[in-house]
This record gives C-alpha cells, sequence and structure tokens, in this order.
C-alpha cells in the first residue's frame, strides 16, 4: 500500500493537467478549493479501503462538508487538530510522526500535549505518601475534574485566534506537581494538541479536526507495560495495577468520544503509510499551475 500512495504522489507531481491556483483570499477561490479538496479526499479513502492494514477505521460522514465549510468562511483562524485515545493506543506517537512530517513540508506546527492540565497534586501525593497510594485510595487522575480545563480551554481559543500562550507544565515525576504559565507555545498556523483530555466536554469544540486513535486492548497493555518498566523504573506489579485502573478509567472518560470524532485512526497502522498520506494531502493542496 505505500507503493501504491507513493504512486499517487508521483502521479500528482508529474501530471500535467493541473488546475490553476485559486485566488485564496477571495472567498470563490476558497470554494474551489474546497471542492477539489473533497474529491481528493474521497479518492485517498478509496485508497486506504484496499489496504490489509488501513489507517481510517471510521470516518463522520459530516466531517468533509463542515471542514470545508470552516476554510472557507473563517480562512484567518488556525488549524486545530485534537488527537485522543485511550492510554497506550498509539496518540502520541502519531501525533509526533504529523508533527515530523508537517516540519519536513517546511509548514509551521505546534504540539501540545493536554497531559500539562493536570491539576497540582502534589499536597495529596505528600499526605498518603506516593501517587499509587493515592491512586489506591480513589484518586481519579484521570477524570476532567482532576485537570484544569478552564485553563486548557482558554489557552486553545487564543492560540486559534493567533495568540503565543503560557501553558503549564505537569512534571512526570511521581510528585504531582503543576509549574502555572512554564512553557511558550507559539500559535503556527496547524496546532497539534493531544492527550485524553481534548474530547473532554468543556474543550472539545473548539477543535477543527477530531482525531480518535484505537487499538487492540492487548496492544495497549503490552505496551504500556513496556514503557512502564523500561522507560519509568517501574516494577511490573506496579505497571500492571495501574493498568487495571487506566483501562478502566479508558472506558468510561475517553472511549464515550469515539462517536464524536471525525477520523477514528488505526493505532498500529503502519507510520510510513500514514506518512504519505499526510505528504499528498499536501501535494494535493499546494501542486497547481
Amino acid at each position: 500500500m505505500e507503493n501504491l500512495m507513493q504512486l499517487l504522489i508521483d502521479k500528482e507531481l508529474n501530471s500535467t493537467d493541473k488546475i490553476l491556483k485559486p485566488d485564496f483570499n477571495s472567498k470563490t477561490g476558497r470554494e474551489l478549493l474546497a471542492f477539489y479538496l473533497q474529491t481528493k479526499f474521497k479518492q485517498i479513502l478509496a485508497y486506504d479501503k484496499r489496504c490489509d492494514n488501513p489507517v481510517f477505521k471510521d470516518v463522520n460522514p459530516n466531517f468533509i462538508s463542515k471542514f470545508t465549510k470552516r476554510l472557507i468562511n473563517n480562512p484567518s483562524r488556525r488549524l486545530l487538530v485534537g488527537i485522543t485515545g485511550e492510554s497506550a493506543s498509539g496518540k502520541s506517537t502519531i501525533c509526533h510522526k504529523i508533527k515530523e512530517v508537517i516540519e519536513e513540508l517546511s509548514m509551521p506546527v505546534s504540539v501540545l500535549s493536554t497531559d500539562n492540565y493536570f491539576k497540582d497534586i502534589s499536597k495529596l501525593i505528600e499526605k498518603y505518601g506516593t501517587f499509587d497510594n493515592l491512586r489506591d485510595n480513589g484518586y481519579d487522575v484521570d477524570a476532567p475534574s482532576s485537570f484544569q480545563l478552564d485553563i486548557l480551554k482558554e489557552d486553545l481559543a487564543d492560540l486559534a485566534e493567533g495568540l503565543d500562550i503560557k501553558a503549564p507544565m505537569y512534571l512526570p515525576n511521581g510528585t504531582g506537581v503543576s509549574l502555572p504559565k512554564a512553557f511558550d507555545v507559539h500559535s503556527e498556523k496547524i496546532i497539534v494538541v493531544e492527550g485524553i483530555a481534548t474530547m473532554y466536554e468543556d474543550v472539545k469544540d473548539v477543535f477543527d479536526i477530531k482525531i480518535y486513535i484505537e487499538a487492540p486492548n492487548e496492544i495497549r497493555k503490552e505496551r504500556f507495560i513496556k514503557r512502564a518498566v523500561e522507560e519509568r523504573n517501574q516494577s511490573e506489579e506496579n505497571a500492571e495495577n495501574h493498568w487495571v485502573y487506566l483501562a478502566n478509567a479508558g472506558e468510561k472518560y475517553v472511549r464515550p468520544f469515539r462517536g464524536e470524532a471525525d477520523f477514528v485512526l488505526n493505532g498500529i497502522a503502519d507510520l510510513k503509510y500514514c506518512a504519505q498520506i499526510l505528504e499528498y494531502i499536501y501535494t494535493v493542496t499546494n501542486n497547481f499551475k
């Protein structure tokens, strides 16, 4: 399938039958581009269905018309892409691949993780001794109430309007410390935001594209245990205990938003193939006479 997608890219680049570049400053030009993109996107979906391991598992039938209407009517607004999924589904990996490809194509992109918006729980950890003790005593770390959703919503609204922000930083060292306004995030033309909080009720509607990453439970568990033991120096027993919590939390807080996503993507798809799809989209939107 990678070879087939590469053939599509090469065909587009070498085609002599190209349309004149529309005037994107005019509504008529943007409408022409929107119609053109609809046609090409349907072509991508048709090819993807023929793949042994397709990227697109589900597509919201209303997405194309909604998204093209947004491009036509509000072209100056930053493009916000929200990526969510249950733990170890592959959302961070796919997010970084999207950033890598966009940067290779010399397009401006910012990436933000909603994990930085966890509330400061350092006093609770001091009280219970460790994060694991706090969790085992009922603290629901993935619940919407555990995030600074009000600040996240304000920051996303500012980024969408072209304003730079100072985002908080949650320290992943077990202390539960959250530093306010800790690092700069520039409002680039494309802003990719990943994490379980992207689709929570208070923030989900700010995104122009909502992506849900899905992978089989057994693969997610294997990924999580390996990462916890090898990268975070956790014992296998503790990793297993935390996985039980994450699996239940994901089913409760994250999975319900699957049906609201514009795209449900395959979390075990070939990343090179994913990159080629992005490259093809870039090619068809920048390859005019």
